[in-house]
Formats: structure tokens, C-alpha cells, sequence
């Protein structure tokens, strides 16, 4: 199949670029927009208390909102605020308030904290939900420009913190971020290519080609997410355009090395061509099928984050597949050996190779290759015990620089951390509520443990529904709001509920609580369902029972080792009370699909040289010898692609760089490069059990390869 695949496109190379511009313009003007949203809740089943509570207090009260900023003032001398100091703040909330800013519908100031250090007014603005809608983000901004000219000639500071100013300064040190990691991918892509081609056409082809493909992507994700009506989290662009120049250069270095390869053993470049797609066509296939296996895997999460994020990111590996085995041959088979200018290095194998050297040693040595790869993911993997899970991404998504980071730690100078964010109970009753139900339910809050205040209940207009707001003493991300909420707090609005009523708690940190609960119930069910589809690739594509076992195995194992190394580096040497939330399914994507991916790759070139009449250790050797250089420039590309996030400023991004860049290396250099085919060599015949698949099948053309030794 792939050998005509190959051979149609090499000998129609310009009407396989015309379909695909075709394509491009079809679902350019064909394809929605893509819309995201950033309201957590959006991605929870409505059986979810937090949800429950969500949509019982759109019924009740349609019109109250929590503040979307806080103004936290405080005198210049950190001394307490005094009389006039505090007339001067209801002075500012009054003269802004008067200035109508725009989308700012109110702002009022409240009393002192108890110590006199801090005091603060509630910002109201217009409720947005999608995060295209940038009113809030200029509230924030006009807010804070008309906050500074009222506070000269006071002897007051002030700055503006809560939801919307750390959602603003979230984007914007995003926004930084993505342009550190743009670059920085693109640069990286160039100069490790043009090192290792040296050659500026090769080094620009996976660039011009994922751009091409890339408005593809976005319009049948876009469409696919308007048919099924998937929620799509505002980070899946960026996630996708890392995946899309990850994996699609991938798979050009795949097409390339063994086009390079098939050219230095004498074939002319259009034949040398069609062997690359026909030899590495299975290869690539398989190893796309099982991440978007892995990928699509996630559509069985009971969060619709994960469920959206799956089939998205599945379409970006199926398009990356199709373009490797058509656009870009079709392509090189124009350029011919002009795509290698203007070097001549292309035309000769280099002598005493360092992967020849590693294969050889593998193949005299095996179980000593096998027991330290082993070995080192079993250490790494051990710290992954220590895993604690995080929701505070407001603070880990800004620097401690920005405006709402240093404000909200002002703010615990005088008032609980949760009031930027307070959890809402709210208790149900078939008949109207009275005072003395609703002062002794009131009294058993405040006397949680972990509570800071109970507001008056407000009541709906038909007086069977009461909203308490419960300002927690810990921000509301905190591991310690999550068990407040989770334990105590919940049990008592429950049990302290008067007879014949019902209460749920809700807020951003009971929809915290169940997206915990919601995520342990998928790592039950997506991991384990991943693995078995993925096995059954393996299954099919190595004809074995054997094989996908032990390839399994290393994958989980590599996944451990990149977990605990990040738990080690973060939770351990620089003492972060834990790592976000997201990562364990993060690391999923990307260590599991893509170390299976290298792990194919080279047990499908181990398989080849086996049936090429060579022992399972000389099979091994060869393996490593001629697939190590591939599989260690796509390891340093996609690795050093995902570092680069560690250089955007704030500890959410560097999380999730260091443990993705990290796990790919892993995957690469310890999984693949020598875990893999040291094992293989020493199962031996029997890891093609049932099968045949190392069983020589018909003489082979004679190839310009060094002999193999091993001993």
C-alpha cells in the first residue's frame, strides 16, 4: 500500500500540492470559527455539586455576581489606615464610580479590615464568558489608570487584583510567553536542522509545510467542535501549534533520514523516494495511529476540557500524517538532491559513527543496557509517589511582579485570602425561609474550621431560596480551600440544613473539588482504556503478543520516571507546594503517545534488519546504529521545543515544560535508544511470538552497509 502511495505521489507531485492548496482554501471558507471559553465550570457534568449550585443560583438570583476586581487600598507608610484615610478610599470608589468607566458597572468601598492595614472596594463589570471578549481586560486596564490619578496627593497606595485583573495579567505574561515559545521553536527547528542536513532548504520545510497545514487543522477542529459541541479551553491553540511542528517534524526527519539513506546506497532520487514512503510508511502509520489512539482516548473523560482536547489534537496528528506521506515527498521529489543544498555531506555515511559505536555495544551487551536504562526510570519513578496535585494557576500563570499577584498578598495583610473568590451555599426550601432557620444554619458555617466569614443570607424574591456567601481564610486555589471545602465544610452545609431542605456548596473552589474527584475517575478509566488500544496497534502492526507487552511496559514506565523527576525538581530542591493539576494528563499526551511513537519507529527498523537474515543482538546493533541518529534529532527538536516554555516567566508554564521536555527526552534517549532494543535483543526470537516477524522473507538487493560487529 504505501509503495504505491509513495509512487503515485512522486509521479504526480504537482497535482498533489494542487489538492492540497485546494484543501486549504476549502476549509479555510468553509470551516466556523473557533471559539474557546476559560469558565472552568463549562468543562463539569451537571450531576456535580458545583454545578448544581451554579445553575440554582442563575434561578434564584440573576442578577448577583461576585466582584469581577477588588481595589485593595493601603497607607504608603504601612501604617493602619485612619478616619480620613478611610474617607479618602469611599472618596476614590466615588469619583470612579462617577468617571462611568466603561463596562465597570459599579464599584463600592467596605469597611477596614479589623487591624486597619487594608481596605477594599468591589469592582462589578459586565459579565463576559467567551474569552475573545475583551471588555473585562479593559475595564481592568482603565480602572487602573484612573485608580493612579485619584491617588496623588493622598498618602494611600492601591492596586487592583481579584478575577479579571489576574485573568488580564494571566494573558498578557501569556501572551509574552507564547511569543519566547514561538520563537524559540522556530530557531530551534532551523539551526538543529541546518546542523544536521546543512541545508537551509531541508531546515525551512517542515516550517513552510505545518504553517500550510495548520489553518487545516484549526478548520476542521473548528468544525468538528460546532457539530458535537465541544468545549474548547482557550490554551488549545497553543497546545495544538506545538503539537502540529512537534510531530510534523517528526515525521519529515522520519521521511528524510531514510530518503538520505536510500540515496547513499545508490538508488536516483524519485526511487529513493518511493523506498523512504514504502519502508517507513508502516512505521509512521503505526506510530500516528497509537497517539491518535492515546489522543482520542481522552473522549471517554468525564471533563469536557479533555474530551474537546482529545479529538482536536488527534485531527493535528492525522494531518501531519497525511501531509509526511504526500505533500512533503511530493515536494522533495521536485527538488530531487537540490533539497540537500548546498551540501555534498548527503552523499556519503560518516565513518565510525557514534550510534555505531552504541549499537555495537549494545549488541555484545544487552542485559547491561537494559538493567541501567531500567534501572534509571525505576529511580525517577519512585519520587512520582510524592505527586501533589495544585489548582492555583492564577498566581502560577502571572510573575510575582504583575499588579493582582502583589495585591493579592497585600491583601492577607488584613482580610481572609478568600475573598476575592468566596464559595456560595445555598440552602432550598419547598416553603418560604424564616429568620430564626436561617440565623442558626448562618452560625453552624462561621464554625467551620477553615472559615473566615459567613455573609447575611440574601434571599430570592419568592424567600425559598438563601445564598450565604463563605469567605474561606485561604485562597480559594489552595490545597487548603480544596479540603475546607471538601471535608468540613460540605459535611456541615449538609447535616446543618434544617429539616426538609436541601444546600449544595458552589464557587470556584467546589468546582475545584470536583474536577479532583472528576480526574481521579479518569485516570481510572482513560489510562488503562489508552494502553489496550494502543497494545492492539502494537499487536497488529509487529504481529506479535509479546512485543506490545514489554513496549508497553517501558512507555509506563518512562511516564513514572518524567513524573517524578518533575516532582522531585519542583515539590523537592525548590519546595512548590505541588505541581498543577493538569499535568499527569499532559504528560499523558505527550510521553505515552509519543514515547510508543519512538518505540514503533525503532522496533519496526529492528524488525527490518532481522529479516534481513541478521541475529536478534546484530538486529539490535543495527537498529540503534541507523535509527538512533533519526530518533535523537526528533528527542532534541521536540524536547527543546517544550523547554523553551520554562523561559516564558511563571511556574505553570515552566511545569509543563520541563516535565514534557524532560519525559520526550526520556522517551527518546533512554526508552527507545536503548530500554527497547535491549530487551528485544534478549527476548530474542520469542518477543515475535505468535508470529513470524523476524523470519527472513526473500533475498534483499544488495546494500552498500557495513557489516555489523558485535563481538
Amino acid at each position: 500500500m504505501f509503495a504505491r502511495l509513495g509512487s503515485l505521489v512522486v509521479r504526480h507531485p504537482w497535482r498533489t500540492i494542487g489538492a492540497w492548496v485546494v484543501i486549504i482554501v476549502a476549509v479555510v471558507a468553509t470551516a466556523p470559527a473557533l471559539t474557546a471559553t476559560t469558565d472552568q465550570s463549562d468543562f463539569l457534568p451537571s450531576h456535580y455539586e458545583s454545578i448544581q449550585a451554579a445553575k440554582l443560583q442563575e434561578k434564584a438570583f440573576p442578577n448577583a455576581a461576585a466582584p469581577a476586581a477588588i481595589v485593595v487600598f493601603e497607607r504608603t507608610d504601612g501604617a493602619p489606615l485612619s478616619a480620613p484615610d478611610a474617607a479618602a478610599v469611599g472618596s476614590i470608589a466615588d469619583q470612579l464610580n462617577q468617571a462611568h468607566l466603561k463596562d465597570v458597572t459599579g464599584i463600592q468601598a467596605v469597611p477596614p479590615s479589623e487591624n486597619g492595614l487594608i481596605q477594599i472596594a468591589a469592582v462589578q463589570m459586565t459579565k463576559v464568558r467567551n474569552p475573545s471578549d475583551t471588555r473585562q481586560n479593559d475595564a481592568v486596564k482603565a480602572l487602573r489608570t484612573a485608580l493612579q490619578d485619584k491617588l496623588h496627593g493622598t498618602d494611600l497606595k492601591a492596586g487592583v487584583t481579584g478575577s479579571a485583573a489576574q485573568t488580564l495579567d494571566a494573558q498578557e505574561s501569556s501572551t509574552k510567553g507564547l511569543a519566547i515559545i514561538g520563537i524559540a521553536t522556530v530557531a530551534l527547528i532551523l539551526v538543529l536542522l541546518l546542523l544536521i542536513f546543512r541545508s537551509p532548504v531541508i531546515a525551512l520545510l517542515p516550517i513552510v509545510v505545518i504553517g500550510a497545514i495548520s489553518t487545516v487543522v484549526n478548520g476542521l477542529i473548528a468544525t468538528v467542535s460546532k457539530a458535537f459541541d465541544l468545549k474548547i479551553d482557550s490554551s488549545v491553540s497553543t497546545i495544538l501549534l506545538v503539537v502540529l511542528f512537534g510531530v510534523g517534524t517528526d515525521y519529515i526527519l522520519f521521511l528524510m533520514f531514510r530518503y538520505r539513506e536510500r540515496l547513499r546506497v545508490g538508488e536516483d532520487p524519485k526511487t529513493a523516494m518511493v523506498s523512504a514512503v514504502t519502508r517507513v510508511g508502516e512505521a509512521i502509520t503505526s506510530a500516528a495511529g497509537a497517539v491518535i489512539i492515546a489522543f482520542m482516548a481522552l473522549t471517554l473523560s468525564t471533563l469536557g476540557l479533555f474530551r474537546a482536547l482529545g479529538p482536536a489534537l488527534a485531527i493535528a496528528v492525522a494531518v501531519a500524517l497525511l501531509a509526511g506521506l504526500t505533500l512533503v515527498p511530493a515536494i522533495v521529489s521536485l527538488l530531487g538532491t537540490k533539497v540537500f543544498w548546498p551540501s555534498k555531506a548527503w552523499r556519503v555515511e560518516p565513518k565510525g559513527a557514534v550510534f555505531a559505536a552504541l549499537g555495537r555495544g549494545l549488541g555484545r551487551r544487552p542485559a547491561v543496557f537494559a538493567a541501567a536504562s531500567g534501572g534509571l526510570l525505576i529511580v525517577l519513578g519512585v519520587f512520582a509517589i510524592g505527586f501533589n496535585p495544585t489548582f492555583d494557576l492564577t498566581s502560577g500563570s502571572t510573575s510575582n511582579a504583575s499588579e493582582s499577584t502583589v495585591y493579592s498578598k497585600e491583601l492577607l495583610k488584613g482580610m481572609p485570602a478568600g475573598v476575592t473568590q468566596p464559595s456560595d451555599v445555598l440552602l432550598q426550601s419547598p416553603n418560604p425561609l424564616n429568620k430564626t432557620q436561617l440565623d442558626t444554619y448562618r452560625t453552624e458555617l462561621t464554625r467551620v474550621d477553615g472559615v473566615g466569614e459567613v455573609s447575611e443570607p440574601a434571599l430570592s424574591q419568592d424567600k425559598t431560596v438563601a445564598h450565604f456567601q463563605v469567605t474561606l481564610k485561604t485562597a480559594p486555589e489552595s490545597d487548603q480551600a480544596i479540603e475546607t471545602v471538601r471535608g468540613p465544610l460540605r459535611t456541615a452545609v449538609h447535616e446543618a440544613a434544617p429539616p426538609g431542605t436541601t444546600a449544595v456548596v458552589g464557587g470556584l473552589t467546589s468546582v475545584f473539588v470536583d474536577f479532583q474527584d472528576a480526574m481521579n475517575h479518569d485516570y481510572a478509566v482513560v489510562f488503562p482504556v489508552a494502553a489496550i488500544l494502543i497494545m492492539i496497534v502494537l499487536a497488529l502492526l509487529l504481529r506479535s503478543l509479546v512485543a506490545p507487552w514489554y513496549l508497553m511496559a517501558s512507555v509506563f514506565l518512562g511516564f513514572g520516571a518524567t513524573l517524578g523527576a518533575t516532582v522531585m525538581v519542583f515539590q523537592h530542591l525548590r519546595g512548590e507546594s505541588g505541581l498543577i493539576f493538569t499535568l499527569p494528563v499532559i504528560m499523558y499526551l505527550f510521553v505515552v503517545a509519543l514515547g510508543t511513537d519512538y518505540n514503533i519507529l525503532m522496533v519496526a527498523r529492528l524488525r527490518e534488519e532481522a529479516r534481513e537474515g541478521r541475529n536478534p543482538r546484530e538486529a539490535a546493533a543495527l537498529a540503534l546504529h541507523h535509527t538512533g541518529p533519526t530518533i535523537a534529532a526528533a528527542g532534541v527538536i521536540l524536547a527543546g521545543t517544550f523547554a523553551s516554555m520554562m523561559l516564558a516567566g511563571n511556574s505553570t508554564l515552566a511545569q509543563m515544560g520541563f516535565a514534557i521536555s524532560v519525559g520526550i527526552a526520556i522517551a527518546a534517549f533512554v526508552m527507545a535508544m536503548f530500554f527497547t532494543p535491549a530487551l528485544t535483543a534478549l527476548i530474542g526470537h520469542r518477543a515475535w511470538w505468535p508470529g513470524h516477524g523476524d523470519t527472513q522473507q526473500k533475498p534483499q538487493q544488495t546494500e552498500d552497509r557495513e557489516p555489523v560487529r558485535i563481538s
